[in-house]
């Protein structure tokens, strides 16, 4: 069903993010800086704030880098000042992109992700070029051996989920932004780690990609993903589970 969502899941199935924690850890710094400064230091009234202190303490932040990061974004402690940034364009195939970014240089970004693109067979396009193909939704993934189909179905609807989708290995809930909380609370409440959980730019039509032009855009997805100011890259391709893996290996 997702492209998106088996390279996310598939990615972490395999470790690749803990490969990479540094950079992880950059790059949840900067959100825990931006979620302080809109909408204030305390986790219990700023949801936004909430989840990035749980996908921090996920992958094994220390606390005190948590701390730091908050303070900064609420001023008590001196910092860089992040701009938030969607650039749109295309990528190999013909796929639409949306490359979301947390910058303090948006002159160096803008040029990084555009030589990002032209090297892997894309362009970047004008605001609005893509946008319109995408709308912002919920999207958890379970691998199937962790959930009972029936079970998770009940759960997740009755939080509030729109959507349950047979995505090849995974279960994939779909949810509405203000109801993605209360999706995920449940369904970890049912003892279940989801492979990814997050608020994203859904498609609303796909693009398939096989062979050389299928390999091509997950080269380009590493490449943008491995990027210090990239923090999310949406697209509606679709790809072959086992093409995804065989990129991974």
């Amino acid at each position: 069903m997702s492209g998106h969502s088996k390279w996310s899941s598939i990615k972490h199935k395999k470790g690749a993010a803990d490969a990479k924690r540094g950079k992880i850890f950059t790059k949840i710094i900067k959100e825990l800086t931006v979620a302080a400064r809109i909408g204030g230091g305390d986790p219990d009234s700023n949801p936004r704030l909430r989840t990035v202190v749980a996908e921090a303490k996920s992958v094994n932040m220390p606390a005190g880098n948590i701390t730091r990061a908050i303070r900064r974004g609420t001023g008590e402690e001196p910092g860089v000042a992040y701009e938030e940034v969607t650039y749109e364009g295309y990528g190999p195939g013909g796929v639409a992109l949306m490359v979301d970014v947390l910058t303090d240089n948006r002159k160096r970004t803008v040029s990084e992700v555009r030589h990002l693109l032209s090297k892997h067979g894309g362009n970047l396009g004008e605001s609005n070029s893509v946008a319109w193909m995408f709308t912002k939704q919920g999207c958890i993934v379970v691998a199937k051996d962790r959930a009972d189909e029936e079970a998770l179905m009940t759960v997740v609807i009755d939080a509030g989920a729109d959507d349950f989708r047979d995505d090849e290995s995974h279960w994939e809930v779909v949810s509405a932004p203000d109801a993605f909380d209360a999706v995920l609370a449940a369904v970890k409440q049912m003892d279940v780690e989801p492979l990814s959980a997050e608020v994203a730019m859904m498609p609303k039509n796909y693009v398939k990609l096989e062979g050389k032009v299928a390999q091509q855009m997950l080269k380009l997805m590493e490449a943008l993903e491995d990027n210090d100011d990239v923090r999310n890259v949406w697209s509606n391709f679709n790809i072959e589970e086992k093409e995804i893996e065989a990129s991974l290996a």
